[in-house]
């Protein structure tokens, strides 16, 4: 069943030069409702600061690395398709960069893809810290459309996490910079191969698929992905679910629990910040396959694991291509019929 569906990966950016119809230029001011906001523009930003990995990739794809005075917060490496991009661009930090840092760059636009890096709660800012300094701010949908269930319980979504969230993001950003067409190019691409994905997987209701993030040590509860989340996105496009049934997005559960689960697919998520060692999904994969209790799961038992990028388990243009990657992997394993 190959499918050749990652071929749209290395030429995107060939793809985006040439759109077939041209979309109207941005007329200034411009007024953007974001996340409950109104957020005016005077003219197209010239010296943006990125804060988060998908908000940072966007932009590249829309071409606009020459308009970025920095970036900060990657867990996974940049997409290879922008490498070029991302090369020309400054990292302030791969972690959480402070208020200080950012204005440092004397910023005329800061976009970020969580709350935890701009919102009410954060310890990076808030969006009233550059009100303050008359510089917009945008929030990504994905991230403002998380809700609280309890104060011990890490957002939950009422409805499953789609693309179309990531499609306003990028229609948003590409009217603020006056690059509507390169917007609509590429929009038009991601949703041409979600289709392909959800074609070739059409027939398939049956697969449970276990999203395993990181964690501390073996010793410790794992972080996993859960809910009506992006991972319980790919799920369905590759015509199955999450193993996991929660109403939080990022649960942590004990093996014990986890193997109760009983998912036909393992996918461990390779985390490039280096915080922890089982980030790295090899290590993941070595602890499934030795501790003398967990790799009694069916789905290590039969060699069913995969691997992809952290970071397409947050709400991000990175979910697609996680999508992808998996679906590539299934190829190769001996999934029941």
């Amino acid at each position: 069943m190959k499918s050749g569906i990652l071929l749209g990966v290395g030429s995107l950016a060939v793809g985006l030069a040439g759109p077939a119809a041209l979309a109207e230029p941005t007329s200034y001011p411009l007024e953007i409702e974001n996340c409950g906001e109104t957020v005016t523009f005077q003219n197209a930003p010239q010296n943006a600061v990125a804060l988060g990995q998908n908000t940072a990739e966007i932009m590249y794809l829309l071409g606009l690395e020459d308009r970025m005075a920095a970036t900060a917060f990657w867990p996974n490496d940049v997409l290879p398709v922008v490498e070029d991009a991302n090369a020309k661009v400054e990292t302030l930090t791969v972690e959480f960069p402070t208020l200080e840092a950012v204005l440092s760059r004397q910023p005329d636009f800061v976009p970020a893809m969580l709350v935890t890096l701009m919102g009410p709660d954060s310890k990076v800012a808030q969006r009233s810290d550059f009100q303050r300094l008359d510089i917009p701010t945008y929030l990504s949908p994905s991230a403002c459309s998380v809700t609280e269930i309890s104060s011990d319980i890490y957002g939950a979504r009422d409805e499953l996490w789609s693309m179309d969230l990531v499609y306003q993001e990028i229609e948003d950003l590409a009217r603020i910079f006056d690059v509507a067409d390169r917007g609509d190019a590429l929009i038009e691409d991601l949703k041409a191969r979600e289709a392909a994905l959800r074609e070739e997987y059409e027939d398939r209701d049956d697969l449970t698929f276990l999203f395993w993030f990181s964690s501390p040590s073996p010793e410790d509860d794992a972080y996993l992905a859960g809910g009506n989340g992006p991972s319980g996105y790919i799920a369905d496009v590759l015509g199955g679910a999450n193993a996991l049934e929660t109403e939080a997005e990022w649960p942590s559960l004990g093996w014990e629990g986890i193997m109760a689960t009983e998912p036909t697919v393992i996918v461990a998520a390779q985390v490039d910040r280096e915080r922890w060692n089982l980030d790295d999904a090899e290590n993941k994969i070595e602890f499934l396959e030795s501790d003398p209790i967990v790799s009694q799961m069916e789905a290590v038992q039969t060699g069913r694991i995969v691997t992809m990028p952290g970071a397409a388990m947050n709400g991000s243009i990175q979910t697609l291509y996680g999508a992808e990657q998996v679906a590539e992997q299934l190829e190769d394993l001996d999934l029941p019929q």
